[in-house]
Formats: C-alpha cells, sequence, structure tokens
C-alpha cells in the first residue's frame, strides 16, 4: 500500500549511510534550499559550552567577592550611616569609606578625625551575645555596605587624645583642650557644644569622642560614670573615615578639623602642666 510505501522510505532516509556520522556523531546533517547539506554542532556540545560558561562565571562571581571582603576587611570599608548623631557632616544613609590603613603603621587618631570603633566594653557592655549565623551575614553585608554596622560598631569625632584635658564649657560656651577654646563649626547648627559640663583627662591609650550633632548623639559624656569613663582604647578604632562615597550627589573626603590647629600638646599646655 502507498501507505507503507512511505513508511518504508522515510525509514531509509533517516538511517546511517555508510561511511557517514550515526545519530550520536559529533555533526547533525541538514538540507539547505539548493540540496546541499551542510554541518552545524549538535545540541549536546551547545549544552556542555554552556553549562562550562555557567561554572565560570560562578567561580569568577566567587572570587571577586572574596576579594571584595577581603580588600573591606584589610584595606578599605564602606560604613553605612544608621543615625543622625554626626549631622550636618554626615547624613543617615551616607556610605563612608573607612581607611583601616591610616593607623596601623604607628600613626595614632588625632583631634578632629572621624573614626569608626568597637565599642564592646566602652559604649556597649561586654558579653552581649547574638545570633552566629545572622551576625556573620549581617557582618558580610555590612562588609560590602549593603547593611548598617553592627550594633556594637560607631562612627563618632575625636576631641581628645591621651593626656588632653578637655573641659566644657568655658565662659563663651564652648569646648575647652588643654585650655584652649575649640571653634567647633562643624556642629549641627542647632546644637550647643554641650549641655552636660564634664572635666576630664583623657588617659593614655584612650581616645574621648564625640558625635556632631551634640543634641542627638550618645558618646563618651553619657558613660563618664561607667567603667571606662566614656574613653575608647585606640585599639578598638577600626579606622578613619576619609571619603563619603555614597550617594552620588554627596561624594567627598573629610578634610581634617582645623579647630584643633591651636590646641597644644598636654605637656605645653598654658598656666603649665594640668593637675
Amino acid at each position: 500500500m502507498d501507505t507503507e510505501a512511505k513508511h518504508t522510505e522515510r525509514d531509509r532516509s533517516s538511517a546511517p549511510e555508510a561511511g557517514g556520522e550515526g545519530e550520536g556523531s559529533r555533526f547533525a546533517r541538514s538540507a539547505d534550499p539548493s540540496g546541499r547539506r551542510s554541518s552545524r554542532p549538535s545540541g549536546g556540545l551547545g549544552k556542555r559550552l554552556s553549562g562550562l560558561s555557567w561554572r565560570t562565571a560562578g567561580l569568577l562571581g566567587v572570587a571577586c567577592t572574596v576579594l571584595v571582603l577581603l580588600f573591606s576587611h584589610f584595606v578599605l570599608q564602606p560604613f553605612q550611616i544608621p543615625s543622625r548623631s554626626m549631622e550636618p557632616t554626615l547624613q543617615v544613609g551616607d556610605r563612608v569609606l573607612v581607611n583601616k590603613l591610616a593607623y596601623r603603621f604607628g600613626s595614632q587618631p588625632e583631634r578632629g578625625d572621624v573614626v569608626v570603633f568597637d565599642g564592646t566594653g566602652s559604649f556597649v557592655q561586654e558579653g552581649v551575645k547574638e545570633n552566629p549565623v545572622s551576625t556573620l551575614t549581617r557582618g558580610a553585608l555590612a562588609a560590602l555596605g549593603l547593611a548598617e554596622p553592627a550594633e556594637t560598631d560607631f562612627v563618632k569625632r575625636v576631641v581628645g587624645v591621651g593626656g588632653d584635658r578637655v573641659v566644657c564649657c568655658d565662659k563663651g560656651g564652648r569646648v575647652e583642650v588643654n585650655g584652649v577654646p575649640v571653634d567647633e563649626r562643624y556642629l549641627h547648627p542647632d546644637d550647643v557644644p554641650s549641655e552636660v559640663p564634664f572635666d576630664i583627662v583623657v588617659p593614655e591609650g584612650t581616645l574621648w569622642v564625640m558625635g556632631d550633632h551634640r543634641s542627638n548623639s550618645r558618646d563618651s559624656r553619657d558613660h563618664l560614670g561607667e567603667p571606662g569613663g566614656g574613653m575608647v582604647p585606640v585599639d578598638k578604632v577600626i579606622g578613619r573615615a576619609d571619603w563619603i562615597g555614597w550617594p552620588v550627589g554627596r561624594w567627598t573626603s573629610l578634610e581634617p578639623a582645623g579647630a584643633f590647629s591651636r590646641v597644644p600638646d598636654p605637656g605645653r599646655m598654658p598656666g603649665g602642666a594640668h593637675g
């Protein structure tokens, strides 16, 4: 019957030709309009190449992430500003770039530096434990500037270093460091230098730090009666905030505050050494 003939003819054309490539061959044949046969890569090879590309892209992504995390851990880390305590210098949502090499080669924090530090033991009670998985995840995201920092990390301005006598306030309502009044033009315009009076001497190896938005900042003043007296150990400083990297409209470097340029070293205070 005609039906059987058609089936037979189709079966013959689909069988492997002598000396040709079969079903599992590297190339599959197809006819073009002119009657000639052409060869093209089989679907299996395309899938293998596609799989290789995805694997390669995945490995490159992992490698890049590891390199970025290492760079962030040792050299330069984005730090997301979570509060208004440093306004107007830093605003909520800013990403500052923290230079972790600033104090690695013998240099010490200076008056006027904006620093990021671990407040464990000074601003935060020791022994507070968090879920290790969530801590690790948040730490990785924070290292990339994609999440708020840990609750133990703070950003403040250094007002006094080891040996300094810091007093507030003088007759003009200003903070004095080693007997010299400081003109703190970086303060929030609605603030006074401090509504809390204090007269302290900063122990060696520690820092007295304050926010630029004094009425909205929990800083060294708030921990005067606690162990450590509100002082931040220098070895707890993570790095110096040198640049605002985000948002784009706020790109700028954070220059050292000139307000402390006239402040003498502790041993050369006006009227002699402090008591």
